[in-house]
């Protein structure tokens, strides 16, 4: 208790309380956060390791499961190793570049995994649209130019974020009720105008979900048309099956990330520990599931794993 009050009074640390309201179950809250954080691991190290050796698997669909699963990891990482270390031994401060950096790379991990599931989209489109010219317009060369593009894109995005923060008083309350510095969490830490940081985060949000939602909607469409023309049945059905794991990771991302951000800002009703459990699980949970998905909708992938699986 002696070192959460010398913390507290310093002027350059934050309090990341943790879930409050739920402190007395903080260890068997850890359970399932640390349990998801090791599946998560596994299944995407599995995917990236088996991806790597096997040659037929360097191919644009599977380099980008590999993009997707790089973010899969980092995003947990970024957040659960602070939230066991409030859960387990009680270390709750973070210091205010620390807190920020945390809030950049957290959100900027984000942007790239919403433009790798947009490039996912084409990639489909391209594969049941164009298959004649799928190699052709999705080469690797140009696939790495997308993921180039994708991390400019979110760096630029995200990096006034903790700018506008950093250049803002904060108040001398520095306890942010949260497992995490998310950026709605910090902001209501800073005792100045908020006006311009509100704003622009609040479109940052829509401009990217909406450019991104609407891009993959327009991909899916196309595909959908494509696959209406085609006269044969097993046709119809393999066209979908490229494109079902796909969906069920879109859905599984967007759907919870949506509903989280906008129950934090606007959900003023709902108790706090609630948007902190969802924004924990937005993070925890995607990146636990999609490895799984796509070894079990992807026969080609899944073969290899159990290839190696089994030979162990």
């Amino acid at each position: 208790m002696a070192d959460f009050n010398f913390t507290l009074s310093d002027p350059s640390t934050f309090i990341l309380m943790g879930i409050p309201g739920l402190e007395a179950s903080h260890i068997w809250i850890s359970i399932p956060f640390s349990t998801f954080y090791i599946i998560s691991l596994l299944g995407n190290f599995t995917l990236l390791c088996v991806v790597g050796k096997e040659q037929t698997l360097h191919k644009p669909m599977y380099l980008l499961l590999c993009m997707l699963a790089l973010t899969d990891i980092a995003t947990p990482t970024f957040v659960v190793p602070k939230a066991l270390c409030i859960f387990w031994f009680n270390l709750k401060g973070i210091t205010v570049g620390g807190c920020l950096t945390q809030m950049f790379f957290l959100h900027t991990v984000s942007v790239i995994h919403s433009s790798t599931l947009v490039t996912m989209a084409f990639d489909r489109y391209v594969a049941v649209c164009n298959p004649l010219r799928y190699a052709t317009i999705l080469s690797n060369a140009r696939l790495a130019k997308l993921g180039l593009v994708g991390l400019i894109r979110a760096v630029l995005f995200i990096l006034p974020l903790p700018l506008l923060l950093s250049q803002q008083p904060f108040c001398a309350n520095r306890i942010i009720p949260h497992t995490q510095c998310e950026h709605m969490a910090v902001v209501k830490m800073v005792c100045g105008d908020i006006t311009v940081t509100r704003i622009y985060g609040l479109v940052l949000m829509f401009v990217i979900n909406g450019f991104d939602l609407t891009f993959i909607a327009l991909s899916y469409g196309l595909i959908l048309r494509a696959v209406l023309r085609i006269s044969s049945k097993n046709a119809h059905q393999k066209a979908l099956n490229t494109c079902t794991a796909h969906i069920c990771v879109m859905l599984t991302y967007y759907i919870p990330g949506l509903f989280s951000n906008l129950t934090h800002r606007f959900g003023q009703g709902i108790a706090p520990h609630v948007h902190i459990i969802l924004a924990d699980l937005y993070l925890l949970i995607p990146p636990m599931l999609n490895p799984i998905i796509y070894g079990v909708r992807t026969k080609e992938l899944c073969d290899k794993v159990g290839k190696y699986t089994c030979r162990r």
